[in-house]
């Protein structure tokens, strides 16, 4: 494989479209709150924006939903982000829903949107040597085959699994416990047993759920020595950081930036401030309920 690098292909697209303010709003979508990573992540870097977060927790799990009824949800959500919260770009911290709806959200709200997959696969290309990627995620994540889409276009070969224990073993608080590192062991022998059935040498692992990197440590811990774990939800940070290039004003040297942060939620509002500091590794504060219907 040709360690080549490449350019964040959506970039100039993005660019072209605005993003003029040094103060930007920001929304950040998931159907749930795991989402909640991508935007810790963009709070670390790009601490002077302003962000507003929603969770469409009623209408979840977008994954046994059809694509049409995904895309429509989506887009629901994206309009409100833009036309009530004043967002100037999107972050669609959501891998099912950036898997089968990133068209229809682009297609929706006229700002820039950034999904969490294609900046998980370039991370990937840049990481690996060997150009063989692993890939861990949800059902719906896995059966949309994106991610393999999105690192087959970036010349890489990639074995993709679904993990469906993971998501609950977070929500239940199990993320240093014995039981969930059995389990992720078990995954990662199945996924090592059939790339070694392809004849493929990963050396490098996505975690394809937002869910994902409260296990980053046990998953580190799990794979191979030499195994590059990439977290798609930091990948996209650091996304928006290339297209926030110059366009948001840097904090002083030593300031103390107390981040804007307003989260919403379509119900559960009680679990979403519960578990929402978990994955956001800071208060979330009062979560507004909305109804953004059917």
């Amino acid at each position: 494989m040709l360690d080549v690098p490449e350019p964040w292909s959506f970039l100039p697209a993005c660019k072209a479209r605005g993003l003029r303010t040094m103060t930007p709003t920001v929304g950040v979508f998931d159907s749930g709150f795991g989402g909640l990573t991508v935007l810790r992540a963009l709070i670390e870097r790009l601490p002077r924006a302003r962000y507003v977060f929603l969770g469409d927790t009623a209408r979840l799990p977008y994954g046994s939903k059809s694509r049409r009824t995904i895309a429509r949800y989506a887009a629901q959500s994206a309009q409100f982000l833009v036309r009530e919260q004043g967002a100037e770009f999107l972050v669609i911290a959501c891998n099912t829903a950036s898997a089968l709806a990133l068209d229809a959200i682009q297609d929706a709200v006229p700002v820039p949107v950034l999904g969490v997959i294609e900046p998980g696969a370039m991370a990937a290309r840049r990481a690996s040597t060997t150009g063989d990627v692993l890939v861990i995620a949800t059902e719906a994540t896995v059966h949309s085959h994106a991610y393999a889409a999105a690192c087959q276009a970036r010349g890489l070969r990639a074995i993709e699994k679904a993990c469906p224990l993971l998501v609950p073993l977070v929500e239940e608080g199990w993320t240093d416990h014995p039981v969930t590192a059995e389990i992720i062991e078990i995954y990662l022998n199945e996924l090592r047993s059939e790339a070694t059935a392809h004849g493929l040498r990963p050396d490098t692992l996505v975690l394809g759920c937002t869910h994902y990197p409260l296990l980053r440590p046990l998953i580190e811990r799990a794979v191979r020595p030499g195994v590059k774990v990439i977290d798609s939800a930091e990948a996209a940070a650091q996304a928006a950081v290339e297209l926030f290039n110059g366009r948001v004003a840097p904090a002083a040297a030593g300031a103390v930036v107390q981040t804007e942060v307003h989260c919403f939620a379509t119900d559960s509002v009680e679990k979403f401030e519960r578990l929402g500091s978990r994955f956001l590794e800071r208060p979330v504060g009062h979560v507004e309920l909305i109804d953004l219907g059917g």
